[in-house]
């Protein structure tokens, strides 16, 4: 026994690395976060970090912050230890409101990136700057806080994506400024487009969008007479939009739950609503004509001033001769001794 024990101190020896917390290893997990399989695939999920971990594997391809409350990506917030292997980071529900220039330098192998489901406030304009291979990027509700399509199609001019994520965003219209050209995806759905207008679908029809594949599910499609050139141009391009047998109208009443192409374009009638506007614009149009009559009343008055002033002054003559000669009337028709002369025989 007592020579078998021996050994135990070896053992120790040999199982003291693994006993090594993984964030103190060279090229280990942070201790916020966990590896799965590899070093290669790094999670850190609910860990409310305020900053992305500074000790990260060099060979990280992928990078998953989930929960945490990064508020702002500062300036090389991942370049303390530059990741030239990061290829998909992943920030979902990381409460950042700010992404400050260069946020993302030190990760020049980046393709994709996600940034869904944060309340983006402001986005600079070299906010992805040194990331020129990026090709798909998320921001699936995350343009509900502000109004952000100016600054992201600042941030993202010099960018050639392929895949544009913008679900969930209540977007009423097509965000044409946020399309560069050779993008090939865009993801829609979940918003509050009515439809596409005329307008809109020469946007995509332009040469560099003409490959470009858009899914619109869970849309509130409006079915009325508006609805007829996107109703034209889906049946046309079908192929360009990989849901569109899954479009269904979410009004008016009598072709609620209809799939779109099945619709006849005869069949859709203007609804009270458009008559409503019709009617508003109409007496929009009548008041703008009363008021430039108006106006062209008043510059007559005004042109002739002189000549209306002397027709007043002569009105009031012709008045006040007539009053004097009624007043001389009633003083006669008044003095007693008139009365008495013409009564006397």
């Amino acid at each position: 026994a007592t020579g078998g024990g021996g050994w135990l101190p070896w053992l120790g020896l040999a199982l003291l690395p693994l006993a090594v917390p993984p964030a103190t290893a060279p090229g280990g997990c942070p201790s916020a976060c966990y590896c799965v399989a590899t070093p290669e695939l790094v999670q850190c999920r609910y860990e409310r970090l305020e900053e992305p971990p500074k000790e990260l594997p060099v060979t990280v391809h992928n990078l998953s912050i989930a929960g945490s409350n990064l508020s702002v990506l500062h300036r090389a917030a991942f370049a303390a230890r530059p990741l030239p292997d990061l290829r998909l980071l992943r920030l979902r529900h990381d409460n950042i409101h700010t992404i400050e220039d260069m946020a993302l330098q030190g990760l020049p192998a980046l393709r994709t990136l996600d940034l869904s489901h944060n309340p983006l406030l402001s986005v600079a304009a070299g906010a992805f700057a040194g990331v020129p291979l990026l090709r798909t990027l998320q921001l699936n509700q995350a343009l509900l806080a502000a109004p952000l399509e100016e600054q992201l199609a600042l941030a993202m001019r010099n960018l050639s994506l392929r895949r544009l994520e913008l679900a969930g965003n209540a977007l009423r219209a097509l965000p044409d400024t946020l399309l560069p050209a050779g993008l090939e995806e865009l993801d829609l759905r979940n918003n509050s487009l009515q439809r596409l207008a005329a307008a809109e679908l020469r946007i995509l029809d332009a040469p560099g969008l003409r490959g470009l594949r858009l899914t619109l599910g869970a849309n509130p499609l409006s079915c009325d007479c508006a609805l007829r050139p996107f109703l034209a141009w889906l049946r046309a391009t079908a192929a360009r939009v990989p849901d569109a047998r899954s479009l269904r109208c979410a009004g008016p009443p009598p072709l609620r739950g209809t799939a779109l192409l099945r619709l006849r374009p005869e069949g859709l009638v203007c609804t009270a609503t458009e008559g409503g506007q019709l009617e508003t614009a109409s007496y929009v149009f009548f008041g703008i004509v009363l008021a430039l009559i108006g106006i062209v009343f008043l510059m007559v008055l005004y042109l002739n001033r002189r000549g209306i002033k002397r027709w007043l002054h002569n009105l009031r003559e012709a008045c006040r001769d007539q009053m004097e000669g009624y007043h001389y009337r009633y003083e006669q028709d008044a003095d007693p001794r008139s009365t008495s002369a013409i009564s006397t025989p």
